[in-house]
């Protein structure tokens, strides 16, 4: 197979052996894999891949066909076209993948927007529904929002009935925010005059929390899964007290492979029909082929784009 590999925080193209799949595993013939921020961090050497996933190869989220099935799978998945995400390894052009964790593709849906769906829709949902419980009515502050994982939260909340408010570095997106279904868009100069929100999905970190604090309502909760802007904040622990914040976080990666199939269950159960029906869709920044993985790190890392970056190995 080919593979993107980190050496010596440099990406490289490189031959390796095709993997086989072990028991309750299947393989993935790759046709799209979305970058996220995790992928910048590990060339760094500061995110490793979790036991059990491929140590030098990028990539948390990919789209493809089923070729192989290991022992106690069913041979009916093969050639099935599934999304997923992995610990690792989904930049190439093969990867083993747990069987249970494995969301089908609708039919309709091309596959390079399914190489960035896994990882955006299933981190906006358990932050949004499964931690923050966010219901209709309520008021979602979603920080980061022209990111993958922002509009994939701007889109489930808007969803669910709830009113999301998006804040971005700019206002170059608000139009196309406004599209997926954002309540009102604003930048981080103007948080702190907002009226009362019930939810912050915090994907910026400290630069936006320091505001969004001062706009908590009563029994709001924060579910940070995002420090880019900074991973130490000074909070008002008399707000927090007084108005029963609830604070959180989340993160995906290292979760046990039980705990990353009720993820994916989850998903498949109430993410999925949005997908197929056109309700929630994946906005795509750019693509590149995998040999040009480098190109595709350059763009990821300048501020400024709308959605995700997707790597095809067609």
């Amino acid at each position: 197979m080919r593979a993107v590999v980190i050496t010596d925080g440099e990406l490289r193209i490189e031959d390796r052996a095709t993997p086989t799949p072990g028991a309750g595993d299947v393989v993935v013939r790759i046709e799209a894999a979305g970058l996220n921020a995790a992928d910048l961090l590990q060339r760094r050497g500061f995110y490793p891949a979790p036991p059990g996933s491929p140590v030098d190869i990028p990539g948390m989220e990919l789209a493809g066909i089923v070729e192989e099935v290991g022992p106690g799978v069913a041979a009916d998945l093969i050639g099935r076209r599934v999304c997923a995400l992995v610990g690792g390894g989904a930049q190439s052009s093969h990867c083993v993948v747990a069987s249970e964790h494995l969301i089908g593709v609708p039919d309709g849906i091309d596959m390079i927007s399914a190489g960035g769906f896994a990882e955006i829709f299933s981190t906006a949902f358990d932050a949004l529904v499964t931690q923050a419980h966010a219901g209709a009515g309520e008021r979602v502050l979603i920080s980061g929002a022209a990111g993958g994982v922002g509009t994939a939260a701007v889109q489930l909340a808007a969803a669910r009935g709830a009113v999301p408010i998006a804040v971005v570095r700019t206002m170059s997106h608000a139009d196309e925010l406004r599209s997926l279904g954002a309540h009102d868009v604003v930048t981080l100069d103007n948080v702190a005059q907002l009226e009362p929100v019930d939810v912050v999905i915090e994907l910026v970190g400290a630069a936006h929390l320091e505001h969004a604090q001062r706009v908590l309502a009563p029994r709001a909760r924060v579910v940070i899964i995002g420090v880019g802007g900074g991973a130490r904040v000074e909070l008002d622990l008399l707000t927090v007290m007084s108005n029963r914040v609830v604070l959180t976080g989340s993160t995906l990666r290292a979760r046990s492979r039980a705990e990353k199939a009720d993820v994916a269950s989850v998903v498949t159960r109430e993410v999925v029909p949005l997908w197929a029906a056109g309700t929630i869709s994946v906005p795509v920044a750019a693509t590149f082929l995998l040999e040009e993985a480098s190109r595709a790190y350059e763009l990821f890392s300048v501020p400024g784009k709308f959605g995700k970056i997707v790597l095809t190995s067609l």
